[in-house]
């Protein structure tokens, strides 16, 4: 028996070294876990301010992109108006180049003499002032129907 109760002394010698050193571990392990606490009890009111501002933004961002949404309904007819005056002086253009491409390249005797003279800088121009006439005309025709 003398064996079994210096056994149990050793054992208990044994266990109380251990937690010798286990208490400074372990304090500050509490020290940690009240630490985590105190930030966890706050984090609650912090996602919910966080989600007020993230709802706050969202909401100036939709009120935003609507006020955009109107300006841009507002200057949509003004965008198809140049886009036609574009289309149509491009049109106007394209005729009109044509027309003197087609004077230009027949043979009479006009451009000979312009081709002698050097007169073909000019000659287009008064093609062109000929075929702005016509066309005006030919515009001021239509408009009045």
């Amino acid at each position: 028996m003398d064996w079994l109760g210096i056994g149990i002394t050793i054992i208990a010698i044994a266990l109380f070294v251990l937690v010798m050193l286990l208490i400074k571990p372990l304090l500050k392990l509490a020290g940690v876990l009240q630490n985590l606490q105190n930030t966890t009890g706050k984090l609650p009111e912090q996602v919910e301010e966080l989600t007020n501002q993230a709802k706050d933004t969202l909401h100036m961002g939709n009120k935003t992109i609507h006020e955009v949404n109107k300006q841009v309904k507002e200057l949509t007819p003004i965008f198809h108006m140049v886009g036609d005056a574009t289309r149509a002086a491009n049109s106007i253009s394209a005729s009109m180049t044509n027309a003197i491409m087609q004077v230009k390249n027949s043979e009479s005797e006009g451009n000979e003499f312009t081709s002698k003279h050097h007169l073909e800088g000019i000659y287009g121009l008064v093609t062109l002032a000929y075929f702005i006439m016509q066309y005006s005309k030919k515009r001021n025709t239509i408009d009045m129907n």
